[in-house]
């Protein structure tokens, strides 16, 4: 019998290359925008199906995502005129991308339909709000919560924290080296016409900003926002009749998890996230390494989880998140860019999606930045990063995106340019 190493070295190879990103779309980044998640899904469907050249008959497949505040597939095709051949709506986070861009691939493969729509569409600052405050606070504690509550774990940056905390105990990580992590991401946003923040903040600020909960501080935390975003994924032999360049995906993880994702203290280092399994799938399947990554996206809810997840994807060895994260390696002109679009932290928060769209941006060399637009209607990229610059890495061939649920589940893909 085969054990799961072999299993994760082998089980997608077949599919590297045979699938794209053809279409990406998007609304403002908004706080109180007034729009229903229908209304910006449907925004953000028909931006992406613009950008692709697509019509509501080449569209046949449709995939969302919500934590209770999105609107059902079937919705949001009839309001865009679009007749669905394959559908379904899921309850997540952060670890859905890629999780559904993957499952695009197998219902195209099983040849249930022919193109995709995945959508995220949240009202996450005026409605919906994570962190568990407003009425959500006032709800009966009730089945897991009965354990987590004790703990005080009622938001995200509480039940993470303990992962934190231990890998600065264990490995003498400090709040000084991960608030860079905010701050290059500030430097990204600062060039980024669309992000919700754009100022650029220092170490200092990061860490005088209140404290949340130890070890974070406020400007530790994600910003909340109210959005709607979408990707749209087909054959890459379609994807070639197209009006941009695909981006092809090499290799996609979906949801993969610690052996216990309600407690995964109980198993292994806590400060050991699900990258550390997903990487025995993601690299094997796309042929390629860490090395061979030009530009990374790692979820940044908080700046932690950055961190965790460059150093458990092997990005760095393990332990060595601090340093790597804090060397300038990440920074827009630095060897290996993260989140170039100001990501979580910065340009808005989007349960991941907006992290795909900007890589499938940096493929095709068409990041929206103030770069000057030529004689032929592209965008000249100077490749001057100094705020309020240029945005664009020079010569992107590979990207890899990496999502988070919570320390125990995960997600990622490799992109390379059609």
């Amino acid at each position: 019998m085969a054990n799961q190493s072999d299993i994760d070295a082998s089980s997608g190879k077949h599919l590297a290359g045979k699938y794209s990103i053809v279409g990406v779309g998007e609304t403002t980044y908004t706080r109180g925008g007034g729009r229903t998640t229908r209304a910006m899904a449907t925004t953000a469907i028909a931006n992406a199906m613009a950008d692709a050249g697509l019509t509501a008959d080449d569209v046949d497949g449709m995939l969302s995502y919500s934590g209770g505040d999105s609107t059902p597939s079937t919705f949001v095709a009839g309001d865009l005129g679009i007749r669905l051949n394959f559908y379904m709506d899921v309850f997540g986070g952060g670890s859905s991308t890629e999780a559904l861009i993957g499952i695009a691939m197998g219902v195209i493969e099983a040849g249930m339909c022919k193109t995709v729509a995945i959508f995220r569409s949240m009202n996450g600052y005026s409605q919906v709000r994570i962190g568990g405050t407003g009425a959500r606070s006032a709800a009966p504690v009730k089945g897991d919560e009965i354990h987590n509550r004790a703990y005080g774990w009622q938001s995200a940056g509480q039940m993470f924290a303990p992962s934190f905390m231990r890998h600065m105990y264990d490995y003498g990580t400090t709040p000084e080296q991960v608030a860079m992590v905010k701050v290059v991401h500030s430097e990204h946003a600062s060039n980024n016409p669309k992000a919700y923040y754009k100022k650029r903040f220092t170490v200092d600020e990061v860490l005088s900003s209140r404290i949340i909960c130890k070890p974070l501080h406020l400007l530790d935390c994600c910003v909340e926002t109210d959005n709607g975003t979408c990707i749209i994924v087909t054959t890459t032999e379609r994807a070639r009749d197209l009006a941009k360049r695909p981006a092809i995906i090499q290799s996609v993880v979906g949801r993969c998890s610690k052996p216990r994702i309600d407690m995964h203290y109980q198993h292994g280092p806590i400060s050991t996230v699900a990258g550390h399994y997903a990487k025995n799938i993601l690299f094997p399947n796309a042929g390629l390494g860490p090395e061979d990554i030009d530009v990374t996206a790692a979820y940044d809810a908080f700046t932690f989880t950055s961190m965790l997840q460059l150093e458990d994807y092997g990005f760095c060895k393990k332990g060595e998140g601090g340093q790597y994260v804090s060397s300038g390696i990440t920074r827009l002109g630095g060897k290996r860019p993260n989140n170039t679009s100001g990501g979580h932290l910065c340009e808005g928060y989007t349960h991941g999606m907006n992290m795909v769209i900007e890589n499938v941006r940096q493929l095709r060399a068409e990041i929206d930045d103030s770069c000057p637009i030529g004689p032929d209607g592209k965008r000249q990229h100077t490749y001057d990063y100094r705020e309020g610059g240029c945005r664009q890495v020079k010569d992107v061939e590979v990207t890899c995106n990496m999502g988070w649920a919570n320390p125990g589940t995960g997600s990622a893909m490799i992109m390379v340019k059609g």
